[in-house]
């Protein structure tokens, strides 16, 4: 405490009450009057001194007032639950507030952030906040297929048809998504997703006299289906100690209609009369059907790393009375279509490398059900499985920007063979 100024108020006070009449030997009066008169000097003098003793006391203590402020300054880390005491008001700020001398900073209940990899984020907005996040993500995927009609004499001869064709794939899908803190432990999240593909199908008929490969491309490029989530944390983890939080997602079918595409057919695509490729002309950019998907998530604080997953289960309601468009302008009645549920599941780890640097690696897998069409499995249609390995990187562009690029490598037939993803969320 800097007390300089008080002590040689105090030095300056001392030194007047030694050299009054008080504290002097003089003679005593010989008279009533004299004795009244030094009476009344004397106090006269005590009050001053009093006076004096009252402003070095309230010197005193706003000099301790002050110095409790720095010191809680100093030792400060964040805002109190109740808020900052007197003394410490006096030096703090909205946007830096400061606690009291004695009281231990606030702990803050929200869980702590991570280089995002998987859909859905694992730190919820504050309350009143809502983040706008611009992002951009590309997948590739390539698959052969290799199809026997005919009958063998000998498992060296093939007498029939060979058809071999190879389907290259590319998504681009630009979306903004939107979310507000609802309470500080309750987000809602709205995302409109934009969507551009192409394929290519590369095939070649053996045995038909010719040798030259046949390319079919096909494109398509639309709104996709628009996406409502709700999450709500359960609990105020720590270090050591989980925490959950809860979602809800519907995911609409605004996305182009597989079944309002024109199919390469001409009259059918299934049974005996089968003509044409069977291919869309225009690739649809949406599921065509309704989907719930509730889901948790956890996340694992523990020093210097942070462990997260989730599982979730999506639920695509069925629809009826489905026709497939076919060229000529035909419809190819299909009747009641429900695509199988899918359960999922991901789990990964978080690494600080910095203030502003994070690095995340995770696993993401799905098992997809068969679908059906009329109340029968469809045939060809089996279980699904799609496993991806992800790697995610985050930098803290300033208190408000955060750039996310996140890798996945496809690790099942299936999975597309990478993908990449790019986010900026932007806090308000």
């Amino acid at each position: 405490m800097q007390l300089a100024p008080t002590l040689r108020a105090g030095s300056i006070g001392l030194a007047l009450v030694l050299s009054s009449p008080i504290g002097a030997a003089q003679e005593p009066p010989r008279t009533t009057a004299e004795l009244a008169a030094k009476l009344e000097a004397v106090m006269r003098e005590l009050a001053e001194q009093r006076k004096l003793l009252k402003e070095l006391q309230d010197q005193l203590a706003a000099r301790r007032r002050a110095d409790e402020a720095e010191l809680a300054a100093a030792r400060g880390t964040g805002p109190q639950a109740g808020g900052p005491a007197p003394a410490a008001q006096a030096v703090a700020s909205q946007d830096n507030p400061r606690p009291a001398v004695g009281q231990p900073p606030a702990r803050d209940s929200r869980p702590p952030e991570v280089a995002p990899i998987f859909e859905a984020p694992g730190v919820l907005t504050a309350k009143g906040k809502y983040v706008l996040e611009p992002s951009l993500q590309f997948g590739y995927s390539s698959s052969n297929r290799v199809a026997l009609v005919g009958y063998t004499i000998i498992p060296a001869l093939l007498i029939g048809l060979i058809d071999v064709r190879e389907v290259k794939r590319n998504t681009l899908t630009g979306a903004l998504t939107g979310r507000y803190g609802l309470t500080n432990r309750t987000e809602l999240e709205l995302r409109l997703p934009y969507v551009y593909r192409s394929d290519s199908t590369v095939s070649r008929e053996l045995f038909t006299g010719t040798a030259v490969e046949k390319v079919f491309d096909t494109s398509g490029r639309a709104l996709g289906d628009v996406e409502l989530s709700l999450r709500q944390q359960l609990n105020d983890g720590g270090m050591d100690k989980p925490y959950y939080i809860a979602g809800l997602r519907l995911k609409t079918r605004t996305g182009r209609d597989p079944f309002e595409v024109v199919t390469d057919c001409t009259r059918r695509c299934v049974g005996e009369n089968a003509t044409g490729t069977g291919l869309p002309l225009d690739l649809p950019t949406g599921s065509g059907f309704y989907s719930l998907q509730p889901s948790l998530t956890w996340l694992f604080p523990s020093d210097p790393a942070i462990f997260f997953g989730s599982v979730s289960y999506l639920h695509n309601f069925k629809r009826k009375n489905l026709s497939r468009m076919v060229l000529a302008g035909e419809r190819e009645p299909l009747g009641e279509v429900k695509p199988g549920a899918v359960i999922g599941f991901n789990f990964g780890m978080g690494l600080a490398l910095n203030e502003k640097a994070s690095l995340s690696l995770g696993y993401d897998h799905s098992s997809m059900a068969r679908t059906r069409q009329n109340g029968i499995v469809v045939p060809g249609s089996v279980r699904t499985q799609l496993g991806t390995l992800l790697m995610g990187f985050s930098y803290r562009l300033s208190d408000k920007r955060t750039l996310n690029v996140a890798v996945g490598a496809g690790l099942t037939r299936d999975t597309p063979d990478v993908s990449l993803s790019v986010r900026l969320p932007t806090n308000f």
